[in-house]
């Protein structure tokens, strides 16, 4: 991927459909650089729509999970961030906690995350696919394109390549 989050920043900052996520994540996974359309989910500690949704084969997307930014258990562990590798996700980015973190920076894939917490989600079945979600000052919509480095986190309407 020849993007750096920088150089588009330099390039398309003054496009009124890009937009810069506050810097609130820590870098996890073996892939500190990823890009591609977005897929968004709605839920508050319940992953059961993070690996339904983890589940579908892909090419060239992020998962982005409004989690409410709770801190009391894991959205997304060493299992399901392989199923995400093996189904072609770039990355996945969560308004919450991970777990298994050690594992997953082994994995060829980028993730960012609030914090880790070794408690599982609840597996209720609730949750939203394809809505809008907001978080780090930054309205997320499916089909938009994001690009994710170590300097931040770029969401864009329109492909910047």
């Amino acid at each position: 991927m020849p993007f750096t989050t920088a150089d588009l920043c330099d390039k398309f900052s003054d496009n009124e459909n890009f937009h810069i996520a506050e810097p609130i994540f820590r870098h996890y996974g073996g892939s500190p650089k990823f890009s591609g359309q977005i897929t968004t989910l709605k839920l508050f500690e319940d992953n059961s729509w993070v690996r339904k949704t983890l589940e579908e084969k892909v090419e060239s997307r992020v998962l982005v999970v409004d989690g409410g930014g709770s801190h009391r258990c894991a959205l997304l562990g060493d299992q399901l961030a392989q199923l995400a590798c093996d189904n072609g996700w770039n990355g996945v980015i969560v308004y919450g906690c991970i777990r298994d973190s050690a594992e997953i920076d082994q994995m060829p894939i980028g993730v960012r995350a609030l914090h880790t917490h070794p408690l599982k989600s609840h597996k209720k079945g609730v949750g939203d696919k394809d809505v809008l979600i907001t978080f780090a000052g930054v309205n997320f919509r499916n089909n938009q394109y994001l690009y994710a480095d170590q300097d931040g986190i770029i969401v864009s309407g329109t492909a910047l390549d």
